[in-house]
């Protein structure tokens, strides 16, 4: 075998290799994005269930007009937010403003035995169970994508196409409250 022909499998070999790594690196960002849709989806769930729910106990609670209007603008600036960290501090502050719509209908026992609001509150807590694991599944997912883009000699690859590692959906040390659960049963 000459020279030449060893160089030549060699260099065959490493394009080989970037190519596998180029193309794994293509997958774990589109699995990552994929896991962020899902976020997306199970958010949009819960921001559709929470006007009717406000609506409900309004009909109970006119007075409670604070807690209200909290939901509603915790609603919206979660809705308007896009990073991870700015999505995970705005849907903090709405589980926050949630609890106390919650801890506001504790008041009203009429409210508490509305099917329409048990229904919500089913839906709602069903739709709390599944943000969370689309946010495991997405943290998962980012988590192997950043490990891979630092990890030699993958991180040669990446750097050399302009992958760039992603933001974890995660709560920050002023979001110690938040990381209770809302509370949806009674």
């Amino acid at each position: 075998m000459s020279t030449t022909t060893i160089i030549l499998i060699v260099l065959a070999v490493l394009v080989l290799w970037a190519i596998v790594a180029y193309n794994r690196f293509i997958t774990l960002v589109n699995q990552a994005k994929e896991a962020w849709a899902d976020i997306q989806v199970q958010l949009k769930r819960r921001y559709d269930l929470i006007p009717n729910l406000v609506e409900t106990v309004k009909g109970y609670a006119a007075h409670e007009s604070s807690a209200f209007e909290n939901v509603t603008k915790a609603r919206a600036a979660a809705m308007g937010a896009s990073a991870p960290a700015d999505k995970a501090a705005a849907e903090n502050q709405l589980t926050g403003a949630l609890k106390t719509l919650f801890a506001v209908s504790e008041a009203y026992p009429d409210l508490k035995a509305n099917q329409n609001f048990l229904q919500l509150q089913r839906e709602l807590g069903d739709t709390e169970d599944k943000i969370q694991a689309a946010r495991r599944f997405y943290n998962t997912t980012v988590m192997t994508l950043n490990t891979a883009l630092q990890s030699f000699p993958g991180n040669v690859i990446a750097g050399s196409f302009g992958f760039k590692a992603m933001d974890l959906f995660e709560l920050g040390p002023a979001d110690a409250a938040a990381a209770e659960p809302v509370k949806v049963q009674f």
